[in-house]
């Protein structure tokens, strides 16, 4: 069994003036793959040094398969971590950097040591390259061995501190593939630390974000793309990123009358969507580029396109209803700059949030709507 429990893990650095984790909780089930994910700063890494043993927590406590190792040195924990900078012995062979946890770790002979080395180089491709050192492998090669260096210790729980960030953008998609393919493989619980909002995405069975060391939301890629708790998550998840415009709420009845101060923008909603919204109050409008239709005819919001750039399958176009205002739409839709355009947008794709707290306002609508594969 693998399974991680983070209890109210807080780190504190500078004698506590610099709060780098803050009472994070979170749970892990055996076999998951758990993405981590969130700004730089935002106390992902730390969160995993405290996992791997690297960092001492300030408060809270960090147990695996139910046993509370939050004081145990890193050596005695059944985890495994792969590293950004690969963190590779230059002067040992890639049979030398492999078997080294063995030998510190374990009690196997130097046979059996090999022997595992050997099935595990055959597993990730790199066989070949057993009595080569680092530098003379590839960033590829080097993260190969990187990860196998782990494997061979057939860990409780594997740790990925952004492994593939030092890669170009086509090895980072064979390597996203190839851990995914291994993980699902070797069944081992998983948590993999990111930036990369898409890495994050589409690697986890569950997303972790992160805001100021800080848990804003747990979920289901899907969940938390469909279903963002706030502005932060909403804006952070999806790319092109969420579209935001600040209005002003005017109730009349059943439905909410949504403008923004410039007069470009005047979008109304249901009442029943948004219940604790009164007049006057501010508050952060939200679709995502791909909700966002350019229409010919029917009810729609006129505006004007600043710049269109097209990626291939699609077009971006940059309206000016607000700053960088995207709608994705299909790359037989080509406007000029400066032509005149209405767009239109489905009410249950809106996102709307707090002004001020930027809580969302129609999370549990949402909720109801979004149906997920059962864990």
């Amino acid at each position: 069994m693998g399974t991680v429990t983070l209890d109210n893990l807080g780190k504190k650095f500078d004698n506590g003036r610099i709060v780098a984790v803050d009472d994070v909780s979170l749970d892990v089930a055996d076999g998951e793959f758990v993405t981590v994910v969130g700004p730089s700063g935002c106390g992902k890494s730390t969160t995993l040094r405290m996992l791997a043993g690297l960092e001492q927590p300030t408060s809270g406590r960090i147990t695996i398969d139910g046993e509370d190792v939050t004081d145990v040195h890193a050596r005695k924990r059944d985890v495994a971590m792969v590293f950004q900078n690969y963190a590779l012995y230059p002067h040992k062979t890639v049979r030398q950097n492999m078997a080294f946890g063995l030998r510190m770790s374990t009690d196997l002979s130097k046979d059996e040591r090999d022997q595992r080395v050997r099935e595990t180089a055959e597993m990730m491709g790199i066989e070949e390259l057993l009595d080569d050192r680092p530098n003379e492998l590839s960033g590829g090669q080097k993260q190969r061995v990187a990860l196998g260096r782990a494997i061979v210790r057939e860990p409780d729980v594997f740790l990925f501190d952004e492994p593939l960030s030092n890669l170009d953008a086509k090895l980072r998609t064979t390597m996203r593939t190839e851990i995914q393919r291994l993980q699902n493989d070797l069944g081992t619980t998983s948590i993999y630390v990111t930036h990369d909002q898409e890495e994050a995405m589409t690697m986890g069975d569950r997303i972790v974000i992160l805001k100021d060391g800080e848990l804003q939301q747990v979920g289901r890629p899907k969940e938390v793309y469909r279903t963002p708790v706030n502005a932060f998550v909403g804006g952070f998840v999806g790319s092109p990123s969420m579209n935001f415009i600040d209005v002003r709420a005017s109730v009349s009845g059943d439905t909410v009358r949504l403008q923004d101060d410039s007069g470009r923008f005047d979008y109304t909603v249901s009442a029943t969507d948004v219940p604790n919204v009164d007049d006057s109050d501010r508050i952060r409008f939200g679709i995502r580029p791909e909700d966002v239709s350019v229409v010919d005819d029917g009810p729609g919001i006129p505006t004007t396109v600043e710049v269109v750039e097209p990626i291939g399958s699609d077009n971006y176009l940059y309206l000016d209803l607000a700053a960088d205002f995207i709608a994705r739409v299909d790359s037989d839709v080509e406007p000029e700059p400066d032509d005149g355009v209405t767009v239109a947008f489905d009410e249950s794709d809106v996102h709307l949030f707090d002004g001020e707290t930027g809580e969302s306002l129609t999370f549990e609508r949402r909720t109801e709507t979004v149906t997920t594969p059962s864990a």
